[in-house]
């Protein structure tokens, strides 16, 4: 097989055996400790375990042009040509919508002896007895392991959307609250006192909001001058 075939091998073949019981953090860091598995090609009922963690972080400015090695961190040549072809076809909007970057770490491997079913079950049933949320078991290709582990956690951002979606609306919101309530403390303020009406307009300016309370500032200007 070609480089893309392999790699599109890779992602079919890939299984969530377990996935993280909590979504993805809408506002800070994310650290998933995942195991993936993979059968040996050239050896029967050998499974090769590796072990670590992937994190996501935010925010960070990231250039579509060169997103791949930005977004990337620790990830090796395939599974960026996999990332690539995800942002050629729009698969990557809400990930460069969050800012998010990803690092791979602590890497540990072990051969396991049992077909590849049986190995998961003993996995899981260790994983589960640590009772961590934030665990992830994945079946996947063993040469093309990271396009595996990258198309799991593509995935996993997708199911954890809806809800980083619903947190940035609520806090956009109570942030436009705040600052409409600063903003009408400012016109009291500036009523009664005429040197805080530079202070303010020098403000909505600075907000982006200028045009917005144009006529009321003109107004106030006005009033002020009688």
């Amino acid at each position: 097989m070609g480089k893309q075939e392999d790699i599109w091998y890779a992602v079919n073949v890939t299984k969530v055996v377990h996935a993280p019981k909590q979504s993805l953090e809408t506002f800070g860091r994310t650290t998933i400790r995942y195991h993936l598995l993979s059968e040996l090609m050239d050896e029967v009922n050998k499974v090769r375990l590796r072990a670590g963690s992937m994190c996501s972080e935010r925010p960070q400015i990231i250039t579509p042009s060169h997103f791949a090695s930005q977004l990337l961190e620790g990830f090796g040549d395939k599974a960026r040509e996999y990332a690539e072809w995800l942002m050629d076809n729009g698969e990557m909007i809400k990930i460069l919508k969050f800012g998010l970057h990803f690092r791979k770490e602590k890497i540990s491997e072990e051969l396991l002896s049992g077909t590849i079913d049986d190995v998961s079950k003993r996995v899981k049933d260790k994983v589960l007895n640590k009772e961590d949320n934030m665990s992830a078991i994945i079946v996947g290709a063993d040469e093309f392991w990271e396009v595996s582990l990258l198309k799991f956690f593509v995935d996993y951002l997708q199911q954890s959307a809806s809800v980083n979606l619903n947190e940035l609306s609520q806090f956009n919101l109570a942030s436009n609250q705040d600052m409409k309530d600063e903003i009408e403390s400012e016109f009291i303020a500036a009523s009664t006192d005429r040197t805080r009406i530079n202070f303010l307009g020098n403000k909505l300016k600075k907000l982006g909001v200028f045009e917005k309370y144009e006529d009321r500032f003109y107004t106030l200007i006005r009033q002020s001058q009688h």
